[in-house]
């Protein structure tokens, strides 16, 4: 197993697929992330099953659905006991494990990262600014900006590796994820510019369930904190929303430039040390999120800016230099990806399959064509979204407000009415139109429920509706 490849994993934090140029973004330049595409693959159908940063990480860890790995909101905690962990399977199998920048998945005892040889983290959120990491369980502060500290410290790690061994490395950063704090470096970016505003920053919600009506996730809803600012007065309520808009998204887009900088630095890194044609380096967020579309910032929903993961890979020896896939993937197919690289069997218990062949440009004929999509923190205190589920395939998508709490903590237990939705994304990719009620589409809601049910059932998730 000498030819191995190395994992390189770089993951943000709610960096959307359309902040980035390789997926064509109006808004955002990023040369050195649309590299990974110029030279391997992008997919432009990956997606979380559900769409929030504690939950989402625990499956790319574990291959499991959140019922399954027991990560269902932002308060749960990954038992770092548990063995079916992909760090713990590839470091039994030989590699070298690390990980450095964001965790999220809970701290001391056994919520302490596991099955690492090194980790460095974040505690929580984590800082923009002079943050605080967590070394191997000692606490340290470092000075200077946290997308700089991540990188210098994954590149600190590769040097002083074992050259022998394959690895497995994290590396994961904070950016952007709220309240958008750039670095000096990208203080001043997009001064001098408007931003283009989405096509659907007027969305008026018309047609859809109550629960997109009440989210408080509106630029209306951004704070000062968020904007570092107050609106100017006497604003009419079309100004007021176009000068928030562009507060927040400047501040996205400049911390998202650190991001990109730092894949810059890594490339670079692996192309001076002999190690880019072995290395398998992956790009991705843990979700996507709103960037003004339907009038949002955040995520959480089933909508497609926030379903969508950005998803980036080279590997020389075996992807195909500027290749695209419409092929649907899922964050739950990321453990057994990289378990299928490293040679090793996939466990029975990891829910998820093997992207690899996709990633070859060899898609298998039996290939999934549609993801079970969950949320479960119905109502939480501060965006009050409803709890739902959903399937989506390559044409439509439906959601399911089921509209309990079933328990979860920082959610709330007040029940809402039921609601479905149904999108043509064909005919419709924006979502702005539901049409669960219309007649002309009875054979795809009775074909779309059959499926959905279907993969509850394949899962394990069974819920009554």
């Amino acid at each position: 197993m000498a030819d191995r490849p190395n994992i390189l994993f770089i993951m943000s934090d709610d960096h959307a697929a359309h902040a980035i140029g390789a997926y064509g973004s109006r808004i955002n330049r990023t040369p050195h992330i649309d590299r990974l595409a110029r030279e391997g693959m992008r997919l432009n159908h990956c997606y979380c099953t559900n769409s929030i940063c504690t939950p989402s990480r625990a499956a790319i860890l574990t291959g499991q659905h959140a019922h399954v790995n027991g990560v269902r909101t932002l308060a749960d905690r990954l038992d770092g006991r548990r063995p079916i962990l992909v760090q713990k399977l590839l470091r039994e199998a030989g590699y070298q494990t690390a990980i450095v920048g964001k965790w999220h998945l809970g701290h001391g005892g056994e919520a302490d990262p596991t099955g690492f040889d090194y980790w460095n983290v974040l505690p929580g959120q984590g800082l923009y600014h002079d943050p605080d990491m967590i070394e191997m369980g000692e606490k340290k502060n470092y000075s200077g900006y946290v997308s700089d500290i991540i990188s210098d410290l994954t590149l600190d790690w590769l040097e002083g590796r074992d050259p022998e061994k394959p690895f497995l490395l994290f590396c994961h950063h904070k950016a952007p994820h709220r309240p958008w704090e750039p670095g000096e470096k990208y203080a001043s970016l997009y001064a001098e510019e408007d931003i283009p505003l989405p096509e659907t920053l007027w969305d008026d919600y018309a047609t859809r369930a109550e629960a997109a009506r009440v989210a408080r996730m509106r630029m209306e809803d951004l704070t000062e904190r968020d904007l570092k600012a107050a609106p100017p007065e006497n604003l009419s309520f079309e100004e007021e929303r176009i000068w928030r808009y562009q507060r927040y998204i400047k501040d996205y887009l400049r911390c998202c430039a650190s991001i990109d900088d730092s894949v810059g630095r890594i490339l670079d890194y692996l192309d001076a040390n002999g190690l880019a044609e072995n290395t398998l380096v992956i790009y991705t967020s843990d979700q996507g999120f709103f960037l003004g579309d339907h009038g949002w910032f955040d995520k959480r929903f089933m909508y497609e800016q926030s379903l969508q993961m950005p998803f980036l890979a080279r590997f020389p020896r075996e992807i195909p230099a500027g290749t695209v896939s419409d092929a649907i993937l899922t964050n739950n197919d990321f453990a057994p990806t990289f378990l299928d690289y490293a040679g090793s069997p996939v466990p029975a218990e990891m829910q998820g399959v093997s992207g690899r062949g996709v990633l070859c440009g060899e898609k298998p004929a039996s290939w999934q064509t549609s993801l079970y999509y969950r949320y479960w923190m119905h109502k939480d205190s501060e965006h009050n979204v409803y709890s739902h589920y959903g399937v989506r395939t390559h044409r439509y998508k439906l959601i399911y407000y089921y509209g309990k709490g079933f328990g979860c903590k920082g959610a709330s237990d007040e029940d809402t009415e039921p609601e479905w939705e149904l999108f043509d994304l064909t005919n419709d990719p924006l979502e702005m139109t539901n049409v669960y009620a219309d007649p002309a589409y009875a054979e795809a809601v009775r074909e779309l429920t059959g499926e959905l049910d279907q993969l509850q059932k394949k899962f394990g998730d069974v819920p009554a509706h």
